[in-house]
């Protein structure tokens, strides 16, 4: 509620410009979605939105341009589509536990093939720019137990900046 009310203060004075700092920071899926479906009709009534987030599915729903920022420089700037094109493959599947462990341990039965795979902790991550092509050897080589989806922008970042937590 303390959001909607800070974001309904803010348009008060009917502003062309707003800058929203992490505006769905804590809230349940709901009310982020709320926020969101207002935020884009202000979008849509020409208003400009200075948005910060770390946050970063709300910046691929909401941005027009996309900045990355890491250790107060911008590293990448464009669209999120632009951004996700260029910096990572556009397929994804996530490896937990079991599955995970067994991809690793069959890792090097694989060719390159287009697959690139990355371990954090005990997920997997396997990028592929063919969809088809990944879950093919994926369900091969693991069966059905994994999580296919989109790259998105959060992969970019992490890609960009790594995957290790900095204290700045």
């Amino acid at each position: 509620m303390r959001r909607r009310l800070t974001l309904a203060r803010a348009l008060v004075n009917d502003p062309e410009l707003l800058v929203l700092d992490e505006p769905t920071t804590g809230l349940d899926p709901q009310a982020r979605q709320h926020i969101w479906e207002r935020l884009q009709r202000l979008k849509g009534e020409q208003r400009t939105l200075l948005l910060t987030t770390h946050y970063m599915e709300e910046a691929e729903r909401l941005a027009d341009r996309a900045a990355i920022i890491d250790g107060g420089h911008i590293i990448a700037c464009d669209t999120p589509r632009a951004l996700i094109a260029r910096h990572i493959e556009p397929h994804v599947v996530e490896l937990r536990g079991a599955s995970g462990r067994a991809w690793r341990e069959r890792e090097h039965d694989h060719d390159s093939n287009g697959l690139r795979t990355e371990a954090v902790g005990e997920t997997v991550l396997v990028y592929a720019s063919s969809g088809e092509t990944l879950l093919t050897r994926v369900d091969h080589d693991i069966g059905g137990d994994y999580l296919y989806r989109p790259a998105n922008l959060e992969d970019v970042f992490l890609r960009l900046t790594g995957r290790q937590v900095r204290n700045y």
